[in-house]
């Protein structure tokens, strides 16, 4: 898994964290501070099930132990995108990406997971 956050020259947000294969391993605080989302893809076009983004305001969730604050689902073989005109704001940004839905949950989908998130 691999996690790069960079500058973004765009009028509406100013970060994008792009991980090439988000799991069960938590990438803690990836905006280093709070964070506004306008928007974030999901793809899983490399799984045949359904995998869930779980993203929490905690600066070190423990992943199947930690209530994630929102769980985007991802169906197998497909892309999510999601905008969010006004911002979703966090105060901190975690996120992982695992096979279950729900609080808990452990296990890694079984093929590369890219999440890109916008954010400012």
């Amino acid at each position: 898994m691999t996690l790069s956050v960079s500058t973004q020259v765009n009028p509406v947000a100013t970060r994008m964290a792009s991980e090439t294969a988000a799991g069960a391993t938590a990438n803690n605080n990836v905006a280093g501070g709070a964070a506004t989302i306008y928007t974030l893809e999901v793809d899983n076009t490399g799984n045949g099930s359904a995998v869930y983004l779980k993203i929490y305001q905690n600066a070190a969730p423990v992943v199947g132990n930690t209530a994630p604050d929102a769980i985007i689902m991802a169906p197998g073989s497909t892309k999510v995108s999601m905008g969010f005109t006004s911002g979703w704001y966090f105060s901190i940004l975690s996120f992982a990406c695992v096979t279950q839905g729900g609080n808990g949950g452990t296990t890694a989908p079984t093929n590369p997971v890219p999440v890109k998130i916008l954010y400012s």
